[in-house]
């Protein structure tokens, strides 16, 4: 495998993105179908082979009726087929802190993936740190039958203060973390990237993800792995994190609850 820096492209990888606002004219992702075909072809130049679509779901800023999100995945991927861009989609969807307590089981069934008995979604972290809102929506998914992926923990505020202690019975129950590759390339800020970091470096993070916007968040997945290794990942787990766990959670999927013990290992202490 290369050692390019942030732009490099492997071809020889088969990069799956559980995380991409690719649907035209939905939210802050792709403002119509040919940025949506242009951010499709950058991917594709970038190794990525297969993708979940997610919209914001329950954004006070976007609504969006979460019933139409598959048909609007099938219309999209049937162009992609028209316009020979070899990429997979499945409909998926990014929810919203504010609307994850009062989901039911149908909505959370249309954005969700994986096979029967083990199907998961993603559910966003608030920016202003793990709650106890964040937490009743994480029961709720859970209570529905759902397992769990948490979408860029190191977006929380005071994440590896107390944030990651919150999230700790979380992770025991099951539920794993997916680190964004704009946050370690330090476009959140920089304790966004130390905590990004700290969770890939520590074995804490699961899977890697673009959160690429198209238009104006043109990264993506395909700087990924050379991002984990600066984090201090071997180049094996490299690239499972942006290669094999993806491709498990899309075809084995993740129990609603599975428990077993998380380490939870935080950031050294700063010398006096």
């Amino acid at each position: 495998m290369g050692t390019g820096g942030p732009g490099y492209r492997d071809t020889t990888m088969s990069l799956i993105d559980l995380h991409l606002h690719l649907l035209p004219g939905v939210d802050d992702g792709p403002p119509d179908e040919a940025e949506s075909l242009t951010h499709a072809r950058r991917l594709m130049l970038a190794g990525v082979r297969e993708a979940t679509v997610t919209p914001h779901v329950g954004h006070p800023s976007f609504p969006l009726d979460v019933a139409t999100i598959p048909e609007r995945t099938a219309a999209l991927q049937a162009t992609l087929d028209r316009e020979r861009i070899g990429l997979r989609l499945h409909p998926g969807g990014e929810i919203h802190a504010q609307a994850a307590p009062h989901l039911g089981a149908g909505e959370l069934d249309l954005i969700a993936n994986g096979p029967r008995g083990a199907r998961w979604v993603l559910l966003e972290v608030p920016f202003a740190g793990i709650d106890a809102g964040f937490l009743a929506g994480c029961a709720n998914v859970r209570s529905h039958g759902f397992g769990i992926v948490v979408a860029h923990p190191e977006r929380a505020g005071g994440f590896l203060d107390a944030g990651l202690d919150a999230l700790s019975p979380e992770l025991v129950r099951g539920a794993v973390l997916q680190v964004s590759v704009c946050s370690l390339l330090g476009r959140h800020g920089e304790e966004a990237r130390a905590a990004g970091e700290h969770l890939v470096g520590a074995g804490l993070a699961y899977v890697l993800a673009s959160d690429g916007h198209g238009g104006h968040r043109s990264h993506t997945l395909g700087a990924g792995a050379e991002l984990a290794r600066r984090a201090g990942a071997s180049t094996v787990r490299a690239r499972q994190l942006t290669e094999a766990n993806p491709a498990f959670l899309l075809r084995t999927g993740l129990p609603a609850t599975a428990p077993r013990p998380v380490p939870v290992r935080r950031r050294p202490a700063a010398a006096a």
